[in-house]
């Protein structure tokens, strides 16, 4: 057999539309979607409110890091943690330390929030903590580990900044966890954790620092 890569978007269209079991409008559609979103972007599909079959294209980013334990997630059937209009930390550090988090899980609480926490690791205790709490219904919350190594990491956890609006809780900047407040939170509209990625929909940044940070990279 002979495969050849697709490069038009009429030949992507056609390939859609045979995996749809023969469906046009399908094919049309995620044509449309590769030719927006270009091919470093995700695309994601979800069950409509409506009857109708629609194309939506939002300011997000996906990483290669799943959940940390399969306790986070809220559909069953398909292994993940989805979270709505959730809020955001960004730690560089490792969080294991229930007394860092205390006080920020208590305002997240009472928020009514979802939290995703992005570190460069969650255990111990603070892990212990968001698992019981997700458990009880307290609130919802996922934790992932941060993408990357090195400067790569720093940088993605920037990226993940600017298109939440909040910020990254680095040592180096004088930030420690314990002192963080409900303000310096990234904010998503959707946030969706499988077992080896995580997708973040809609962040709360600003769309200039979007572009500008866009255009950086």
């Amino acid at each position: 057999q002979v495969s050849r890569q697709v490069s038009t978007r009429r030949e992507k269209e056609q390939v859609a539309t045979i995996s749809a079991h023969n469906d046009p409008l399908i094919g049309e559609l995620v044509g449309e979607a590769m030719e927006k979103v270009g091919d470093e972007g995700v695309i994601t599909v979800e069950e409509s409110k409506t009857t109708e079959t629609v194309l939506e294209v939002v300011e997000g980013m996906q990483f290669d890091r799943g959940f940390l334990s399969p306790y986070f997630v809220t559909d069953a059937e398909k292994m993940e943690a989805v979270l709505e209009e959730a809020v955001v930390l960004i730690v560089e550090k490792k969080i294991a330390s229930l007394n860092d988090l205390i006080k920020l899980l208590e305002a997240v609480a009472k928020s009514g929030s979802p939290l995703l926490a992005i570190a460069e690791e969650v255990e111990g205790e603070a892990l212990a903590t968001l698992i019981v709490n997700q458990i009880r219904g307290t609130f919802k919350n996922c934790a992932v580990k941060a993408p990357g190594f090195g400067d790569r990491r720093k940088a993605m956890l920037q990226d993940i900044a600017v298109l939440t609006g909040g910020q990254v809780i680095s040592e180096d900047l004088g930030l420690k966890l314990e002192n963080v407040t409900m303000a310096q939170l990234g904010r998503a509209k959707r946030v969706v954790v499988d077992k080896d990625n995580t997708t973040i929909i809609g962040g709360g940044g600003d769309a200039k620092a979007i572009k500008s940070r866009v255009e950086q990279i």
